[in-house]
């Protein structure tokens, strides 16, 4: 547990400093609506392994525009019954910031985790580390530049699920946050990346499917260090489970 608190410190350090990032510009909010939807799977394959994929689709103006098309795969050890780590690559299509131009950046990405699932009564918890190395893709005036900016990225993920029914088949309450930050020589105002919050219900369809739905709002800092994205986004997240592993003889 000791490396979970030495982010959440580091994150508690990082948002104390958001005021002193840009001394020369007063702060910039841009206020948008987003619609954000995916299909996240866990193949379970045997007791310790695991295929994990999954698709994302952002929209901004709720749904009239792009923002960005998402997809993830990687493989999971599970290294004790609730701590698991995953590695994997991913692949990110990110809108034009401007709506005259056509051309969409590409982002190259690879990620290691660890989850650790554990409850507190009749809670469930799971706390997320995940390190990101990204390659993002830069474009000028709608061109293709061919370089590339490199960042590494720690993300930190506390997410509680809260049964109010004595039913296990109504829904359950979500909250979540979700803590970003970023390193590289190129990032020089904007250490702090964002910050997501999540409250929504979550609900088990059958056994291998299951979906949450609600509010998340999405706080990002810019390069500037002075501008900032508050996006107020509907979610809609589908968790798809088949379980492979061979059942055993009675």
């Amino acid at each position: 547990m000791k490396i979970y608190k030495q982010i959440i410190g580091a994150g508690l350090i990082t948002l104390g400093s958001l005021g002193s990032t840009a001394q020369t510009a007063a702060k910039e909010v841009n206020t948008q609506e987003q619609g954000w939807f995916s299909i996240n799977s866990t193949v379970r394959l045997t007791d310790k392994f695991a295929i994990v994929a999954d698709v994302h689709v952002r929209r901004n103006d709720f749904l009239a525009s792009d923002g960005f098309y998402f997809a993830r795969l990687g493989a999971s050890y599970w290294i004790t019954k609730n701590l698991v780590a995953t590695a994997g690559y991913a692949h990110m299509w990110v809108a034009p910031s401007k709506k005259s131009w056509e051309h969409f950046a590409n982002e190259h990405r690879v990620y290691q985790q660890l989850q650790l699932n554990s409850g507190l009564g009749k809670v469930s918890m799971m706390q997320r580390f995940r390190n990101e190395q990204r390659w993002q893709e830069k474009i000028a005036e709608d061109q293709f530049t061919g370089k590339y900016k490199f960042t590494n990225r720690l993300r930190y993920l506390l997410s509680f699920t809260v049964p109010v029914f004595k039913n296990p088949q109504l829904p359950k309450v979500v909250v979540a946050d979700e803590l970003a930050i970023q390193f590289g020589k190129e990032i020089i105002y904007n250490t702090f990346d964002q910050n997501r919050i999540f409250l929504g219900v979550r609900q088990q369809v059958c056994k291998p499917l299951a979906f949450d739905f609600g509010y998340m709002q999405v706080y990002q800092q810019k390069a500037s260090g002075y501008q900032y994205d508050k996006n107020h986004t509907l979610r809609l997240f589908l968790y798809y489970t088949p379980d492979l592993r061979a059942k055993k003889q009675g």
